[in-house]
């Protein structure tokens, strides 16, 4: 089989090279899953580079979310050969593969009508934006919620979420294109932040209100900006910090305002409750069938397309998902 390897820590036309190896035989509780397509994350870029948490041993192959069909199944497992998976992905085994071994418990069904391409994109950015809007941040119906990074990967998944438990959602983004993306979406409001100010839109449309809900990846000087147009008993989310500064909290301030700032840390949730993650998992998926909710993907690429395709993601300049069919 084919597989992307990390060989030496750089950008991704130094680091990844395509090597041959053996199709691995699963063990007990394992999967073996004919890869069909698999989804590009902005770490990945970090983890060729040497800067990001995780750093297994070289050589590695990167990729965190794929979708394809049950190989062959370890004992004690659940699934049948031919069956229909997306699976969530590790180093050093990661998804960038013609064939991949995962942990039954790192592996969920989908219907015939999901694509393969759309279910690859769906599992980070989706299980993250369901579980800020709808656990931590107890979305009611009726309320507004403000989407920073609104055509991102988790920000156009939170936008649909969002219309979809019947909030009305406000989205920013940094360009004209990203904006009718955002749109498209389903945004009720759609802001430039490059050239309008979103804190006094947000304000305007709420009747100085504010947001009740701000889902926020970004960090830096849009959290403190967002501040200014949060509601009374708001929730600021805290998904990440793409801007690349992690701010300072006031304290003073969210005590006048009476604000939260709730962390969304997806991944230890997935840990510790997993019975949890598949509930939502089956959640979505009614959500998909009702077409409430549909992956925004930017571009399909060839396997050999990869290094390509990581050099656009890290230009910044694309939307939703790039995926890879295999």
């Amino acid at each position: 089989m084919k597989s992307w390897f990390v060989t030496r820590l750089g950008d991704p036309d130094v680091a990844l090279e395509i090597r041959d190896t053996p199709v691995p035989k699963p063990k007990k509780e394992e999967l073996l899953i004919k890869v069909e397509a698999f989804s590009l994350n902005f770490f990945d870029i970090l983890q060729c580079q040497g800067n990001y948490q995780e750093k297994p041993d070289l050589p590695f192959t990167p990729g965190a979310e794929i979708a394809g069909v049950v190989e062959k199944s370890g004992e004690g497992t659940s699934f049948e050969k031919g069956q229909r998976v997306m699976s969530a992905t590790s180093l050093p085994n990661g998804g960038y593969t013609e064939y991949v071994l995962v942990n039954e418990k790192d592996v969920f069904p989908i219907p015939d009508e999901l694509p393969y391409d759309e279910a690859s994109a769906m599992f980070i950015t989706y299980h993250t934006s369901y579980y800020a809007l709808k656990s931590r941040a107890n979305l009611k119906v009726g309320e507004t919620v403000l989407v920073h990074a609104g055509s991102g990967g988790v920000g156009s998944a939170a936008i649909q979420i969002a219309k979809a438990m019947g909030a009305t959602v406000i989205a920013t983004a940094g360009s004209d294109e990203k904006i009718n993306v955002s749109k498209k979406l389903g945004a009720d409001y759609v802001i430039n932040y490059r050239k309008e100010d979103f804190v006094q839109i947000v304000k305007d449309i709420t009747n100085n209100k504010g947001a009740d809900v701000i889902f926020d990846p970004v960090g830096g000087e849009v959290f403190h900006r967002s501040r200014k147009c949060i509601a009374f008993d708001g929730r600021i989310l805290l998904i990440g910090f793409a801007g690349g500064t992690i701010p300072d909290v006031p304290t003073n301030h969210i005590l006048i305002k009476n604000y939260s700032i709730v962390g969304v840390h997806f991944g230890y949730f997935k840990k510790m409750f997993p019975e949890k993650v598949r509930r939502a998992h089956e959640e979505l998926m009614e959500l998909y069938q009702k077409r409430l909710i549909k992956p925004l993907i930017y571009h399909r690429y060839s396997f050999d397309q990869v290094v390509e395709a990581l050099n656009q993601l890290a230009n910044r300049k694309t939307y939703g998902k790039l995926v890879v069919t295999t």
